[in-house]
């Protein structure tokens, strides 16, 4: 009989690997034998149905076949002899360690998961910055050049941690690779597990003579001056992402990515809401009435406005095309003019008796 295996997950045919994956880690947990509520026969039918869904060939052909077609997925032989999905086979046909090991953290010595941790080349760690620029620097973009103390590669063995002229060998135990496959018995079968290669411990490779600089890690503490490519129309907060200016990883692995956040001190003629920027600018009593021509202040020189007659203070006027550069476009925002009329404090004589005139003219 043709076996559900979306059922036995309790996932829709159309679920995604990580769905797949989210929901055999939720049932693995829960009925894991070696827990109070564990079911050895459902744990393996959990696994069973992971191993054919989170394979794309196999839930291709499940999908078209069922578990029970002319592939023999019920655990029946195919055409090379070798069984389909390692139903009838139990873990010993088809038992996936690599997902299991990530699985079960506190099962590491049952499945020997905890074995897959390599001590060979690790990556470098990602870091983190900051960066103060000015508000010119966000417009225009700019570059700059930092310094940061952290872990470099050896100057002396250039990473790699062996002492300049020793002699590389690759591990005959491991053939290069830093790990070694091996099989054990359980009550489940025979678990085909990885671990870490023990002659060299996950490297793949011994030296005659490890770096005298750095005792064969491949890095030390350092100082590294970083250039920095600020953007047009990069905003406060906002963060470049330097792949590999991160910490240098040991034994030569690669360095991990540098994250540097942007602090961007305010403009003190400009307010910037996304890419607008919105400035105010006085006129005149006489120039709101009659109207006129004005210069406005832009991030890239002055421009004319038109002022018209009976303008009221606060009305705003836009100028296109004269905000902040978007990021990454090539298109720019807008400069949104806000006029202030200014009341004189104080009037001449003349100027007092031309307003009083007008007001007699009931203005």
């Amino acid at each position: 009989m043709s076996k559900d295996y979306y059922n036995v997950l309790g996932v829709d045919k159309g679920a995604s690997k990580d769905e797949i994956k989210k929901a055999f880690r939720k049932l693995a947990h829960e009925h894991h034998p070696d827990k109070g509520t564990g079911n050895a026969d459902k744990f393996k039918e959990i696994n069973e149905a992971y191993q054919v869904l989170s394979n794309e060939q196999k839930r291709q052909q499940y999908d078209q076949f069922g578990s029970s077609g002319p592939f023999g997925f019920d655990g029946a032989r195919s055409n090379n002899g070798q069984s389909g999905f390692g139903g009838a086979q139990g873990f010993g046909g088809g038992f996936n360690m690599d997902d299991l090991g990530d699985i079960f953290g506190g099962f590491g010595d049952i499945f020997g998961g905890g074995g897959r941790r390599r001590s060979g080349p690790q990556r470098g760690r990602d870091i983190e910055s900051s960066l103060s620029i000015t508000f010119d620097d966000s417009f225009y973009g700019a570059e700059k050049v930092i310094q940061l103390r952290k872990t470099v590669a050896c100057e002396h063995c250039k990473g790699n941690g062996a002492e300049p002229g020793a002699k590389v060998n690759t591990c005959a135990t491991c053939n290069g690779s830093g790990q070694v496959r091996q099989v054990q018995n359980s009550i489940f079968g025979q678990m085909s597990t990885v671990g870490v290669c023990p002659e060299c411990n996950g490297e793949g490779k011994y030296y005659s003579q490890k770096c005298t600089k750095c005792d064969g890690q491949g890095v030390s503490d350092g100082v590294e001056q970083i250039k920095v490519k600020i953007p047009a129309g990069i905003g406060n907060g906002q963060s470049l992402k330097l792949s590999g200016k991160g910490e240098a990883g040991s034994k030569g692995a690669s360095a991990g990515d540098l994250y540097i956040y942007l602090q961007v001190t305010p403009s003190p003629k400009f307010k910037r809401e996304g890419d607008n920027l919105f400035t105010t600018v006085p006129i005149s009593i006489t120039q709101a009435i009659l109207g006129d021509k004005i210069d406005v202040k832009t991030v890239e020189g002055e421009v004319k406005l038109k002022i018209p007659s009976g303008t009221k203070s606060g009305k705003q006027f836009i100028i296109r095309g004269k905000g902040m550069p978007k990021l990454g476009g090539h298109s720019t925002g807008n400069l949104y003019v806000e006029v202030d009329i200014s009341i004189p404090s104080k009037l001449t004589r003349d100027q007092k008796k031309l307003l009083e005139g007008l007001q007699k003219e009931g203005l």
